[in-house]
């Protein structure tokens, strides 16, 4: 094989990573997982609800291809989630504290997360690639968004962010997610980026 075709080559490879919004340098990024971790209340109570919610397991969960097509369901999907919902508290909402539901006007962090996943799961993506992920925002606020376990790494759909990006690319701090095995599971996050990111307050 010639310079000139290998040159060919890797240019090709380049044009669909950037097309995908991966670096060309980058290695797919995950997550590091721990153990298992408490569910969040409003998960919790959600599950009470619509037990449906905690039954989805996998065996052997596998990252899902990240084909060109999939890409374009994320970004349509996060687009469409996020103009649809309006933002408001479950305060403003429900006069409680926490409490996660399917959104039909307004939303809180967490809504749009599960409408999200639903309208995924319902595009052929596996529910074990889609995971309820809690953050902590610089600010110290905890907040809600869905990973997406890929081939090229772990990718964020979120309503305070139009791109979906990779989860390193955030300047969120990650505390725990749904297990890729079992929804009604909760697994940690060891996130060894928030050493380095003194603008972000420590795990709760």
């Amino acid at each position: 094989m010639g310079t000139s075709t290998i040159l060919r080559l890797i240019g090709a490879a380049t044009a669909l990573l950037v097309s995908l919004g991966v670096g060309a340098h980058a290695a797919p990024s995950y997550m590091k997982t721990g153990g298992l971790t408490t569910q969040p209340i409003g998960h919790y109570e959600l599950c009470q609800r619509l037990p449906s919610e905690c039954r989805q397991t996998t065996d052997n969960p596998r990252p899902v291809a990240l084909t060109r097509s999939l890409w374009n369901i994320l970004v349509d999907v996060n687009n469409a989630v996020n103009t649809a919902v309006m933002p408001r508290t479950d305060a403003e909402m429900w006069g409680v504290e926490e409490y996660w539901s399917y959104p039909d006007t307004f939303g809180d962090c967490e809504d749009y997360v599960l409408e999200k996943r639903r309208l995924l799961i319902n595009a052929g993506v596996p529910a074990g690639n889609l995971l309820i992920t809690v953050v902590r925002q610089p600010n110290g606020d905890g907040h809600a968004v869905l990973t997406v376990v890929t081939d090229m790494g772990d990718y964020i759909l979120d309503n305070l962010e139009a791109r979906v990006l990779v989860w390193t690319d955030t300047d969120y701090t990650y505390l725990k997610r749904q297990s890729a095995a079992s929804s009604g599971k909760w697994v940690s996050v060891n996130d060894g980026r928030a050493i380095a990111v003194g603008s972000v307050s420590s795990n709760r």
